[in-house]
């Protein structure tokens, strides 16, 4: 590969040669920082905007993480001293299951790119191997954020790691020649056959007519030399022991053959992982954890209330537990102490059977933004089935044109819809709009089936194909508790 050279990576392998390669890696420029943070801030306005795109209604719950949000960009802009007495101000989300609680909680994320965990809070209470430790939030929410910024870097690096990776490849092609001493003539001979083989072949892997070519590929791994009793969990602490001992195991190189396409992507991997500052990327997510962390802790509504039955640990002290965490505290991890200050806590629960001021009072005054989720009707179905980006109405849609399968829905059948699914909402348990997604499946259960064997087909549904198809569904209230 020539200097002045850049690749493009493709499905297919390495691509076009259009522009300069850098020499050098680019330099590693902070991802998170003040001045990104100030930069690229929304406003409320524009977060709730967003989040509008993807969640129908629940306005007051909108609002209320997005003035959590902008809080930060203004903690930002304080002083030092008066930055850190500033906490975050947590959120309890008070709704029925299905009604966008944890929707608005994992957009807002990837909106502000953040790192954001989802866990649920009776993950604590259950007693044996598959009990968690609270202190696990962390530990998992430093591995979301270790990916996110390595993710970042690699492509910040990926046209010198795909140069290298060509290069690599091609010495598996054709390795370099072997010469004799004293055969100074001929070994010049040599060097030129091999520069203008090896342009040929780099010419032919660039155009793709390499890509079924089957290459040996050398790996190492690190080998345990002792192996664990496998149990729940487990798999967890084998994998953390090879973190440990590191350099102290025993490398194996294994020899494969694999496809060139798949060799490139390993091979590509290996350079990037090269040319990435792992003590850099530690630094910058763990600062972007604890600067903007998210955490959405469902089904907390399980572990309010004193009293425990069964073999469930106390619930009370699950909350306990938990507490230390979102006041704010230090927590080891294997990639250093992360601190929880400022990670910003969305709780969720449904609060059927028991209310927030269940919860300890010290928990309670670490959540003092309260809202409530509003419950789901015809008019929302109807506006869930049609406006988001990710509409189920456009999914279906989708889907079924990899097919060739043409599917429209008239007015009245997406109406339709709404009106049954609403229905059975009311007679069994109310799902939310989780309940359309039961109701799109079993109306287009024939059709889906059906779709491979009807290229070019167009189907057209109405309020009739939707009565017709979902006609014994309603009629039956004990059938509707099965099937829908």
């Amino acid at each position: 590969m020539t200097a002045g050279l850049r690749v493009q990576v493709t499905g297919s392998g390495l691509r076009t040669v259009d522009a300069p390669l850098y020499p050098e890696p680019r330099p590693l420029t902070p991802y998170f920082s003040l001045e990104v943070l100030l930069k690229n801030s929304l406003t409320p306005r524009q977060v709730v905007e967003e989040l509008d795109k993807y969640v129908i209604g629940q306005h007051k719950a909108k609002r209320a993480v997005a003035i959590a949000l902008r809080n930060r960009w203004r903690r930002q802009r304080l002083a030092e001293d008066l930055r850190d007495e500033v906490m975050p101000k947590n959120i309890i989300m008070i709704g029925p299951t299905g009604v966008g609680k944890t929707e608005i909680a994992r957009r807002l994320a990837k909106l502000v790119q953040a790192p954001f965990l989802k866990i649920e809070a009776s993950k604590f209470t259950e007693v044996g191997y598959v009990g968690r430790d609270v202190e696990s939030i962390v530990r998992d929410l430093t591995e979301i954020g270790i990916n996110m910024v390595k993710s970042e870097m690699t492509e910040q690096v990926q046209e010198k790691a795909a140069a290298m990776a060509e290069e690599r490849l091609l010495d598996l092609l054709l390795p370099p020649p072997r010469t004799s001493p004293g055969t100074e003539t001929s070994s010049i001979e040599l060097e030129e056959q091999h520069t203008s083989t090896r342009n040929k072949l780099r010419q032919q892997f660039r155009e793709g007519k390499l890509d079924e070519r089957m290459v040996e590929l050398e790996q190492k791994e690190k080998v345990m030399p002792f192996g664990i009793i496998s149990n729940i969990g487990m798999e967890e602490i084998e994998m953390n022991l090879k973190e440990m001992l590191g350099g102290l195991l025993p490398e194996k190189t294994k020899r494969r053959k694999v496809k060139i396409t798949d060799a490139l992507r390993l091979l590509l991997q290996e350079e990037a992982a090269k040319l990435i500052d792992m003590e850099k990327v530690i630094k910058e997510a763990v600062q972007r954890i604890e600067e903007s962390g998210i955490v959405f802790l469902d089904e907390i509504d399980k572990i309010a209330g004193r009293e425990s039955h069964g073999p469930d640990v106390s619930r009370e002290g699950v909350q306990r537990d938990l507490l230390p965490i979102i006041e704010g505290s230090t927590i080891t991890t294997k990639y250093g102490p992360v601190r929880t200050d400022h990670i910003l806590f969305i709780a969720a629960g449904a609060f059927h059977v028991s209310k927030p001021s269940d919860l300890i009072p010290e928990l309670q005054g670490r959540f003092p933004i309260r809202v409530e989720l509003d419950s789901l009707g015809k008019a929302e179905f109807i506006r869930i089935l049609t406006e988001p980006k990710n509409a189920l109405i456009k999914q279906q849609v989708a889907l079924l044109a990899t097919e060739e399968v043409s599917i429209s829905f008239s007015t009245d059948s997406i109406e339709e819809i709404a009106d049954i699914a609403a229905k059975v909402n009311e007679r069994t348990e109310n799902i939310g709009a989780r309940r359309l997604h039961t109701v799109m499946e079993r109306l287009l259960d024939e059709i889906s089936f059906d779709a491979p064997e009807k290229k070019g087909v167009k189907v057209a549904i109405n309020a009739s194909y939707v009565q017709e198809r979902l006609a014994d569904v309603l009629k039956s209230e004990d059938l509707s508790r099965y099937i829908l």
